[in-house]
């Protein structure tokens, strides 16, 4: 498998009516499993980081505080059809604003709050993604954020437990990634909705009632 760095990942939570594909559990302003997926090969990217090798020095550790995922798991959910998650079953997203080919995050500071870019620091486990669909980018901070497909993913702060999808296009520009890196439009909430607020802005509380702000 070729060697990765891992990565740090939060999650937060948005309140919105789904449709009829609204997974068990949601409560009607919140929203869960699953089997491995083939994808194709990803082509790499200018700033994409370069795979770990005997000749290619790992990356210096994340500090010891940091959150890494260990784990991509492409699955099938009931309803959304094909997510990526981490090893706790978080499902991971994708931001439209970022960019693919050359891989970058566009999501920090705030976003970032969010958003917690999934990191890692050296070799993922992969199960039901491909491997070379499967690369690192170096993010503002330094640390090393996993992509899928080119594309950088997270987690959303507004998922309170593995298996739910409340970041699903939030913002018109969030979407459940899936095993090849391309977004899964299978479930869509009516409307767009809003992310929750930044915990910097709301004393750490993931309360749901959404924040006006571009990401």
């Amino acid at each position: 498998m070729a060697q990765m760095k891992r990565t740090v990942i939060v999650a937060g939570a948005m309140v919105v009516a789904l449709t009829a594909c609204a997974p068990a559990g949601y409560d009607g302003a919140n929203q869960s499993a699953a089997e491995p997926v083939a994808v194709a090969a990803a082509e790499p990217t200018a700033s994409a980081e370069p795979e770990a090798s005997a000749e290619t020095p790992a990356a210096e550790a994340p500090p010891a505080d940091v959150d890494l995922t260990e784990k991509l798991i492409g699955k099938k959910v009931a309803r959304m059809g094909q997510v990526v998650t981490d090893q706790d079953g978080w499902i991971l997203y994708r931001f439209d604003k970022d960019t693919a080919d050359p891989s970058s995050s566009n999501c920090v500071d705030k976003c970032a709050e969010v958003w917690p870019p999934a990191l890692t620091d050296g070799d993922p486990q992969l199960s039901g993604v491909s491997d070379d669909k499967v690369g690192t980018v170096t993010r503002q901070d330094g640390t090393r954020q996993l992509t899928v497909g080119g594309w950088p993913v997270y987690r959303y702060i507004g998922d309170t437990k593995p298996g739910q999808w409340k970041g699903q296009a939030v913002g018109g520009t969030w979407f459940v990634v899936q095993p090849d890196g391309k977004k899964n439009l299978s479930c869509l909430p009516k409307g767009t909705p809003k992310p929750v607020a930044p915990p910097s802005d709301s004393g750490g509380a993931s309360n749901g009632g959404g924040a006006d702000y571009s990401y």
